[in-house]
């Protein structure tokens, strides 16, 4: 686990929007195990009406591409992904119980 490296994942819509509601069940589903594992942070969408994004940590780089591409939007090209590695130095005192 990385406890001083936070991860901003963007996922973006695609020319496949149109099939999202197909995968929004099971997308849903892996929103919730991210919340589930202690990955995912904050989940939310980007405005105005552009995709996704999520705050991630307790986890490597590695970590976060492979639990990425097993999103059923991404795996089905709905969106495509970003991630963002930021390697901590200073903290908000209120934070700081997450990150140490």
């Amino acid at each position: 686990m990385q406890t001083n490296t936070i991860f901003i994942v963007l996922l973006k819509f695609s020319t496949n929007i149109g099939q999202a509601s197909e995968f929004v069940e099971e997308h849903n589903k892996w929103i919730k195990q991210g919340f589930k594992d202690g990955v995912f942070l904050v989940v939310g969408s980007l405005k105005p009406n552009l995709g996704g994004g999520i705050l991630a940590h307790n986890v490597s780089l590695s970590d976060i591409q492979d639990r990425v591409k097993n999103d059923p939007f991404v795996r089905e090209n709905i969106v495509s992904s970003e991630i963002h590695e930021i390697a901590l130095s200073k903290v908000h005192d209120q934070l700081d119980s997450l990150f140490g």
